[in-house]
């Protein structure tokens, strides 16, 4: 078939463009490196600028006794009669004798619970649970306020930098569940108004202690 005058010339630019190398438009988008810029930004401010922003609420305590003094200060505040923890590490941290209201129901009757967390994703004010934690699926969604008690070795910058933590401390024996919990819950779905604390905690806390 005879290919006309005009088509061949557009052939020819076409072949002649593909043999030219082309400079990507993004070049900081691929490989491995980010296009978010992470240098000088400290961790801790960045998640509690985007975690508030979410409508959490971020305390930031420079010891576990400044952590026990605020988490003491909130329960009065709120007048909690039942904060229900089962987290051996936390519950060795959160004496019931410095915290009276610690597990003085069930899990059905309580008005906050208190978890750990796997890590906190700064760029985004993200919580990364999991179902390997002691606080398992339920706790973290079944209270109407969940508190998390979280620390600084924590913190990472992107989802993908939890994600390869994950992958490095539990290798090929992944939680059955990883969930990212980005503020409280929430749902536009009935007449396209925001409704917080629907599918979930109403209130979201995170304690960050600066180790």
């Amino acid at each position: 078939m005879k290919i006309s005058p005009a088509k061949e010339n557009i052939l020819k630019r076409v072949r002649n463009a593909l043999s030219q190398s082309v400079q990507l438009p993004f070049p900081n988008s691929e490989g491995n490196s980010s296009v978010f810029r992470t240098e000088n930004e400290s961790l801790e401010l960045k998640f509690a600028e985007e975690f508030s922003r979410l409508q959490g609420k971020f305390v930031y305590c420079t010891s576990k006794g400044e952590m026990m003094d605020s988490l003491r200060a909130l329960c009065e505040n709120k007048e909690w009669h039942n904060v229900y923890c089962q987290t051996p590490a936390l519950l060795k941290t959160i004496r019931s004798e410095e915290l009276p209201v610690l597990n003085k129901g069930t899990i059905h009757e309580a008005d906050a619970a208190i978890t750990d967390c796997e890590y906190l994703v700064a760029r985004t004010g993200t919580v990364v649970l999991s179902a390997a934690q002691p606080s398992g699926r339920a706790l973290p969604v079944y209270a109407p306020v969940h508190v998390m008690i979280a620390y600084t070795h924590q913190l990472v910058f992107d989802l993908k930098d939890a994600l390869s933590k994950l992958r490095d401390k539990y290798g090929s024996d992944l939680p059955s569940a990883i969930s990212f919990a980005t503020g409280p819950s929430r749902t536009a779905d009935i007449e396209k108004t925001l409704v917080v604390g629907i599918h979930g905690p109403k209130e979201v806390y995170v304690f960050l202690v600066d180790e």
